[in-house]
């Protein structure tokens, strides 16, 4: 969401210029995919995770400016609001001890970050949902100074032609209306990233999908908003609702939504970007003056940046990739569904389980997507954010079971034989794997500690929002010592 764009105005010329574009671009991809062009022969994995900034109070500290010029790290870039930044995570592979490598490496960066950003007066928050967020927290002054927020703010409305209402049914109730995209920032989420050869996209993209609902529910850490408790992963119907460009008659029309599942199995990794061209109109109609055509008929790499750019406006909860590094094209699988922390060391443990579990399901004699249908696969998607680890949701040959249940019956094993077709080390594969067994063993993700603590607080007298402040101080300590969350003491 971060790409640096020009402030600009949108002509008419300007869309039917974009639209040509972008459909030449989409036969040039076609093209590409027939030729095999790719990178894939040493996948790859990358990670993004958003972080919060809070100030000694606990409160949203609106200082991302301040705190990236203090880091001065360009792992570290801005995010939608002025209370959010995101590390970037470089690409590696997964064998080997390399998980544990990369969470040594994280927990470095994000403890120097933290330093650096003490001097500032704000402190690092890995969580879903920053609970100590106010609806006047997230006015258009709260968005970070990228023109390209700006932009969005301005063509989503425009889009739209009335103000937002978000509306959330959970343990308690949440309606709103806002005339800004600022409530989006509120969702801070981890995105894991999969390199994979154009021939395996589509099984790869319909096991993330399979398993997106299991992950939401076993990751779940986003279960309050505005003082309210919702969904446990809440995240995901703000998510969906804060960037809809639809209005209520439009929805009734049956118009996709930007923020997107999806609504069908896939065979190519063209079937989507294809989607993207004709169903959503661009909010960013910039040209560039590349001509894709004669790039591939010279030998050369397209960049296709139309086709990247408004594939960066359609928020699917797995999207594709297209990137261009050194030259080579390659296809990233991006999951999407995760929200923010606890720990570093939960991150990690749900990044192996999820790598481990969909290469077992996309190299299936049998896929597992012809045995459910996708309605299904949605629909556990939703449970599991709405009930998180409490959720019950469909698996083919059992029906309905709880979600722990699922996974340590058979997620888990299947998690296990993945990870060693990845090659990653016996000892990491049963410490990461061990954590989200004991997840399901407790019951106790981010979400469930949250409101758990929460409650203590407010039984002990505390009104909502000094029990909130409270909880989200206890929430600090564990997270920096990165203690898995199922161990937290609840106090």
């Amino acid at each position: 969401m971060g790409e640096e764009v020009d402030q600009r105005t949108f002509t008419r010329e300007d869309r039917s210029r974009y639209r040509q574009k972008i459909r030449r671009s989409l036969d040039v991809f076609a093209g590409m995919l027939r030729e095999a062009r790719f990178e894939f022969e040493r996948p790859l994995t990358g990670m993004e995770i958003e972080l919060n900034l809070v100030d000694d109070d606990a409160d949203p500290a609106m200082r991302n400016a301040e705190v990236l010029k203090a880091i001065a790290d360009p792992d570290f870039q801005t995010e939608l609001g002025q209370f959010n930044v995101e590390i970037n995570v470089a690409p590696r592979r997964l064998a080997g001890d390399e998980n544990a490598d990369l969470e040594r490496e994280l927990r470095a960066s994000l403890n120097n970050a933290e330093e650096h950003a003490r001097g500032v007066g704000a402190h690092m928050v890995m969580i879903g949902i920053l609970p100590t967020l106010r609806r006047e927290h997230l006015t258009a002054d709260a968005l970070s100074a990228n023109p390209r927020y700006a932009l969005l703010n301005e063509q989503i409305f425009a889009a739209r032609g009335e103000d937002l209402d978000i509306r959330i049914d959970g343990i308690d109730r949440l309606a709103v209306t806002t005339d800004t995209i600022a409530p989006e920032a509120a969702c801070t989420s981890t995105q894991f990233h999969l390199q994979v050869s154009p021939e395996e996209f589509a099984a790869y993209w319909n096991a993330a999908q399979v398993v997106a609902g299991v992950q939401v529910a076993l990751g779940a850490n986003s279960p309050l908003l505005f003082g309210r408790e919702l969904w446990r992963e809440t995240r995901i119907p703000l998510f969906e609702q804060a960037t809809d460009t639809r209005s209520e008659e439009i929805r009734a029309q049956g118009v996709r939504p930007r923020v997107w599942f999806g609504e069908r199995w896939i065979t190519s990794v063209f079937d989507l970007f294809e989607e993207n061209v004709r169903y959503f109109p661009a909010l960013l109609p910039i040209c560039d003056s590349d001509d894709p055509e004669q790039i591939l008929e010279s030998g050369d790499t397209p960049q296709l940046s139309e086709l990247r750019l408004h594939n960066g406006t359609v928020y699917r909860w797995n999207r594709p990739i297209y990137a261009v590094v050194k030259g080579r094209p390659h296809l990233r699988v991006e999951n999407r569904v995760l929200p923010a922390g606890p720990t570093v060391v939960d991150t990690v443990a749900n990044g192996v389980f999820y790598y481990g579990l969909v290469r077992m399901l996309a190299e299936a004699e049998r896929p597992i997507w012809t045995q459910m249908s996708f309605s299904a696969a949605e629909e556990n998607f939703h449970s599991g954010a709405r009930h998180g680890i409490a959720a019950s949701v469909f698996w083919p040959g059992l029906g309905y079971v709880p979600v722990s249940e699922l996974v340590l019956r058979r997620l888990l094993p299947l998690a296990h034989e993945g990870l060693d077709r990845w090659g990653v080390s016996p000892a990491e594969r049963d410490r990461l794997l061990g954590i989200i067994e004991q997840r399901c063993l407790t019951g106790r993700n981010g979400a469930t500690w949250q409101v758990e603590t929460l409650h203590s607080l407010e039984r002990s007298g505390l009104d909502r929002q000094a029990a909130l402040h409270g909880m989200l101080r206890r929430y600090l300590p564990p997270m920096h010592e990165n203690i898995p969350v199922h161990e937290w003491p609840v106090t």
